[in-house]
């Protein structure tokens, strides 16, 4: 008798899932797999197999002082007339990455 199985639904971004299973198939191992893996490991160690953690504090406004802020901004600004700028969809690719 065959083992009875589940369907497991996910959204996800499009380029996250495309970069995941093109490693996953370098790997050799199938995205239905992967997943059964992962919940093996969920039950295994009784929570997420991998360390969760936030990264260090964001800076903002509210965490600068003056100096700060205006070094910030003249930095900025000295990069808008120089033309040193990355079109927005550039630096989030990157920024997925980091993710």
């Amino acid at each position: 008798m065959a083992a009875k199985t589940a369907n497991v639904t996910a959204r996800i971004q499009p380029d996250i899932k495309e970069s995941a299973e093109a490693i996953l198939e370098e790997l050799g191992i199938p995205v239905s797999v992967f997943i059964d893996m992962t919940y093996r490991q969920v039950i295994a160690t009784n929570g997420v197999p991998f360390e969760l953690k936030t990264s260090k504090a964001l800076v903002t406004r509210d965490t600068m002082t003056d100096a700060q802020f205006d070094s910030m901004m003249k930095t900025g600004l000295a990069q808008a007339v120089s033309d040193d700028s990355s079109l927005a969809k550039d630096v989030f690719v990157e920024l997925r990455k980091r993710v």
